[in-house]
This record gives C-alpha cells, structure tokens and sequence, in this order.
C-alpha cells in the first residue's frame, strides 16, 4: 500500500501538466482563428458577387471603385480649365442617387426652387447647384451676368437637367423696368443707388420674376440664396431639405433660416465649400447670455458680430399675391405671411472666404475709396472697410489686413468659442462637395456640354429660359397680378436689407426700458468698457428681454 502512493502522485501530475497543455494550446490557437475568419469576413479577393454582376447599376461602396488608367488618361488630357478645381475623373460613382440627371419624379413633394443673381463661374457655380440637388431642390432659375453669362459658363450651365438660365437683355430690363415695385414704396429706399444697392434692386426685381416661372412650373416652395451660401437642413431626416419642408404646418407661409458665418482658419483657401468646416453660429441659435458675454473675442476688433449680414434667408410657399421682401424675405401684397424660424437648420454664408475676393468686389464697384463716399455703395461696414483696404492698400498690406480681420488662426481662441457655443463644425457640405468633386460630377457636366456644343453649332438659345415667355406684349405678368385688388395709395412696410446681428447697444436700449424690478437685476450684470467696447457678462439677467431677430 504504501508502496503505491508514489505513483498515483506521479500520475496526477501527468495529467495536470497535459491539461495545462492543451488550455495553452487552446488559447494560442482561439485568437489566431478568430483573426483568420476576421480576415475572411472582410476580405475582398477579387472575386465578383454574383448578385451584383448582372445588376444594371453595378454600385460599389465608397473606396471600392477600381480607377483605371484611361480615366486618368482622359482627364489629364481634358481641355477644361476648370478639371483641377471641379475634379478628378468622369466617372459617376457617387452611392447615394441612381443617376446625376436627378429626373424627380412628379410624386415627389415638396417641390422646392432656388432662384439667384449670379456672376459666378463654374468653379462655384456647379458644386453650389449640385450640393443643392442633393438637398432635395429640383429647379434652379439663375440670372447670370458677367462671367456667369459668357458662353463658356452659361452654356454649360444650360445643358444641366431643371436649371433654367435668364439672361440680362435690353429685354428684360425693358420688362423689369414695367414691374408695379417701381411704383411702390417698399422698396424705393434703394433705388438710383451704385453697387449695393443696384444690386439689392436687381435681386428684388429678378425674385419677382421667379415667383412667375416657379408658379408656371408647379412649384411649391422658393428660396432666395447666394452662390457663397448653402442650405445646412440640420434636425430633418436624411438632412433633406424637402424632409424638412414636408414636415413645415400647412398655415405656414414663410421659413426663416438663420444665418451661420464662414469662420476660415487659412488665407490660402481655393474651394471653400470643401476646404471650410467652421462657422460662427446665428444670434437666434445662442443663449443670449453666451452670446453678449463672448460678443467682443467672437468680433475680433470688427465693425459687428458678423462681418457682414445677420438676418438669415428664407423659403416661401407659392400662392397668390406672393412677392419679394428684398434679398432676405417674401410678403404678400394681401396678407401678414405666417412664419416661423428654424432651430437648427441655417444658411452657411461663406463670407469672403478667399483672399481674392477682397479685389473681386472692388471691381465691380465703382466708388471712391473714401468713408463718405462708400456709404452710398455699401450697406454693411464690413463691406465699406474691405472696399477702401482694397482700393488703396499694397498686395502685402491686404494680406495683413485680411490675415487680422477675417483669419481665425488663434488656435486657443478657436477653442475656446467652438467649447462656448459661439462657433461650430459643420462637416456634411464638405463631405457632399468633396464626394461629388472625386467622382467626377463637374468635370461629367463640362464634359457633356462640350460634345453638345460640338454637335449642335446654333445652340445659343438651347435650354435657356426667354425673358419674352414672362408676360406679353412687353407687360410683366408679376405687374398683371390682380393689380386692381391694391389700392392706389397702398402703402408697405420696407424692404428688409442685409441686417447686422444685434450689438453690444442694443442692451444699453434695453436698460433704458426696462422696469425697476428688472433693472434690480440687471445691476448684476457686469459691464466693463474697454477700447471703445463692452466686455459684457450676463449672469442670466435680461434673457428674455433682449431683441428678437
């Protein structure tokens, strides 16, 4: 017996050294498997899926498209000018629409238009129409002159599906100058007037005649944009323009966005609408107190809060008596329109976002560089002041000038809003331009209208809306519409101009009107007056009484 003890003991050590073994071998091996099915889940293998070989479409993935060498080739060898700007290749792979003829069916609601004066070339132009595509908008009606209306760049335009390109012709400035708004008084402020102002005039004039063509072509909502602006609809689902339109009340006329201000962080910015993420946000989407308490880093030594304009865009209902409130707002000749201001969604005002557009302005303006003769060309102090830098100083000092004034290159700075609230990253336009600039949209679009116009020699009035189909025998049918319903002596509010955001005075006029029990309150607000400014640190005082935009 006792002999026996020693190899039962032997034994169990035996088989505690192989289970030992094997727990080892289990566990060397279980990750080595796992990473080997993990590299069969996802390995591509060049093997085609068989559902997908048959299919009409062939739609990959992002990042799964093959780039053959012919497609290099034919783009190296394209002779547009604008290939390096608008993109890389021919090829239509973006994932997201079946097609880039955006053929919106008829069942398809709301259907929404833009209307814009533009002088614009293609390397703004197209990423701005084709953004907007995907946002839902199906018809465009551009007023272009200038560069926008040379042949290299309305022709192309012409020959994309739902734009509608209106020329400035003797004619139409004949039929515009007919239109009942010159013998009203909302918008006669502005007239006679150089720059500005003859261009707020134009807008007003050519949104009216949208109003027409968007009826004629059974639209239900229009909206007023700039080529520097795009429609950022955050909150809708999808973030689709005509989401967010959809679910508007029916009893609503009129949908204010908000404007969000450009915010670059480069002074060599080429394609701003992918190259800019950062935006200073609109004083309707801040706390007032964030917004008056961070009001003097946030303008940065500038005349306002934004450089130039703070009162937003917004979108009308087509209906009757339907017409321009200037550049910003719709009314109706009948009625007090019903409207509401978006929460989250904006308008991305891409505000001198190139160094460039310093000159760019200045030449298309005639005035004096001086303080008193710029006020009679330009409404916004901004606008004054890059006017006159640009019209006296060197090359090197408006780069300064633009470096100090418009470039956030202070990083701590840039964090510190971006933490406050005061800025903010928006990536979605930048990801969408992007994308359809590497899949080739824009040079696609060059590309077809060029083997038109070598097609086709007598092309010039292909696709482009006449001036002559707006009213007949010279009458405008927007001065037509139920004229005799207005009274001769009908009087309207003004038009609403470009606005800046509310200033640092506005409370001081709110102190003055408010009562006792509030200014006991407002006493505890601390109010420092530094260089000219108020460093103003609301402790949730006034909230509610501070103006509403």
């Amino acid at each position: 017996m006792a002999g026996s003890r020693p190899t039962t003991s032997i034994s169990q050590t035996s088989s505690a050294n192989l289970f030992t073994s094997r727990l080892l071998l289990l566990l060397t091996l279980l990750p080595l498997t796992l990473a080997a099915f993990a590299f069969l889940l996802q390995w591509r293998g060049g093997l085609t899926d068989p559902i997908t070989r048959w299919s009409p479409d062939h739609h990959e993935f992002p990042g799964m498209e093959s780039t053959s060498g012919s497609i290099k080739d034919t783009v190296r060898n394209s002779g547009s000018g604008c290939t390096d700007l608008l993109g890389q290749s021919h090829s239509l792979s973006f994932p997201y629409f079946r097609d880039w003829k955006f053929g919106f069916g008829s069942d398809l609601k709301p259907k929404i238009c833009i209307t814009t004066s533009t002088s614009a070339g293609l390397e703004q132009t197209l990423p701005w129409i084709f953004y907007h595509k995907v946002m839902g908008v199906s018809t465009f009606f551009l007023f272009v002159e200038g560069k926008a209306a040379s042949p290299t760049v309305s022709k192309v335009l012409e020959t994309i599906p739902g734009v509608k390109v209106i020329y400035r012709t003797r004619e139409l400035e004949e039929q515009q100058a007919k239109s009942r708004i010159w013998n009203e008084t909302w918008l006669s402020s502005f007239f006679y007037k150089p720059c500005n102002y003859e261009l707020f005039v134009k807008q007003s004039l050519n949104m009216e005649m949208a109003i027409v063509m968007a009826r004629e072509a059974g639209m239900d909502w229009i909206i007023h944009l700039d080529t520097d602006e795009l429609i950022h609809p955050a909150g809708a689902r999808e973030y689709s323009l005509r989401q967010l339109l959809l679910d508007v009340p029916g009893n609503v006329d009129m949908v204010i966005f908000p404007n969000y201000e450009s915010s670059v962080e480069r002074d060599d910015i080429k394609e701003p609408f992918s190259e800019v993420s950062m935006f200073k946000k609109n004083y309707d989407h801040l706390p007032k107190d964030v917004y008056f308490g961070n009001y003097k880093e946030a303008t940065r030594g500038n005349p306002n809060y934004f450089l130039t304009y703070g009162n937003g865009k917004s979108a009308a209902r087509i209906q009757d008596h339907l017409r321009p409130n200037g550049a910003h707002r719709w009314h109706n000749y009948m009625k007090t329109p019903n409207e509401v201001k978006l929460d989250e969604a904006a308008v991305l005002h891409y505000t001198y976002p190139k160094f460039s557009d310093l000159t760019s302005r200045r030449d298309r303006c005639g005035c004096k560089p001086t303080k008193e003769d710029v006020k009679r060309c330009f409404m916004l102090e901004f606008d004054r002041a890059a006017f006159i830098i640009a019209s006296t100083a060197t090359e090197e000092e408006m780069l300064h000038w633009y470096r100090e004034r418009i470039v956030w290159t202070d990083k701590a700075l840039n964090l510190k809003l971006l933490r406050k609230g005061i800025l903010t990253r928006i990536y979605a336009p930048m990801v969408i331009v992007q994308r359809l600039r590497e899949t080739g949209v824009f040079t696609s679009v060059i590309a077809s209208a060029q083997k038109v116009l070598s097609s086709v020699t007598n092309s010039s009035t292909a696709g482009v809306t006449s001036s002559s189909k707006i009213g007949h025998d010279g009458e405008s049918k927007a001065t037509a519409r139920r004229v005799l319903q207005i009274p001769d002596n009908a009087a309207f509010s003004s038009a609403i101009p470009p606005l800046s955001p509310p200033g640092l005075e506005e409370v001081c006029k709110v102190l003055e009107n408010i009562d006792e029990q509030e200014l006991e309150v407002a006493r505890k607000a601390v109010i420092t007056v530094e260089m000219g400014h108020f460093d103003v640190q609301f402790h949730g005082a006034l909230s509610r009484s501070l103006p509403k935009r």
